[in-house]
């Protein structure tokens, strides 16, 4: 079973207590990305990035491979969610799709069994949200993920990149907007206003 590859040195999960540890995943047959970012206070940091690669002759032994690499990663970064790219069907190349969906597939099912609840974004909303266009390359995303995260160099390589930038998608889509929902909410309470 190959192990994954980290391209971080991975921080202890268990070191303190977190509000929110999201897991992205970029599905991939031959290369899986995977990121994974907390959240403390409105202030996220990266935790681990690195990648999944499947092994094996046969379809199923590759997926079997992603599957225990993915399980390998949600052990040993315990994080409390999990975010996914959506498949991105090109009518041109609709057998990509489908090996994308069976790498896809295993990803969840491992999320399942961690008792993960998966959130799943288009790629192009995620391009969009951290460059302004949903049409950048993995140079830009990988300056985009770097400036978010103040690293000091882009994230290698583009597959775990692409995997933060699906866990900062999540953060900024639903974990920050949530949270300025509830501020506004207890604002308005405050201040003897009705939500």
């Amino acid at each position: 079973m190959p192990r994954p590859t980290p391209a971080t040195p991975p921080i202890d999960p268990r070191a303190s207590p977190v509000d929110h540890r999201v897991v992205g995943f970029d599905p991939g047959l031959n290369v899986t990305g995977y990121g994974v970012i907390e959240v403390r206070g409105g202030t996220v940091r990266l935790v681990e990035a690195g990648t999944v690669r499947s092994r094996g002759a046969s379809l199923a032994e590759r997926l079997a491979t992603i599957h225990a690499g993915v399980v390998e990663v949600l052990e040993a970064c315990r994080p409390t969610v999990m975010a996914i790219e959506q498949i991105f069907v090109h009518a041109r190349f609709p057998r990509t799709a489908i090996l994308m969906g069976h790498a896809r597939g295993v990803i969840c099912l491992a999320a399942a069994q961690a008792g993960l609840t998966v959130y799943d974004y288009p790629p192009a909303r995620v391009k969009s949200l951290l460059t302004g266009s949903g049409q950048a390359g993995k140079e830009q995303m990988q300056a985009a993920v770097q400036r978010e995260l103040g690293l000091t160099t882009r994230p290698e390589p583009a597959d775990a990149a692409d995997a933060l930038a699906i866990a900062l998608a999540d953060y900024h889509l639903r974990i920050r907007q949530g949270g300025m929902h509830l501020l506004l909410r207890r604002t308005d309470r405050s201040a003897g206003g009705t939500t």
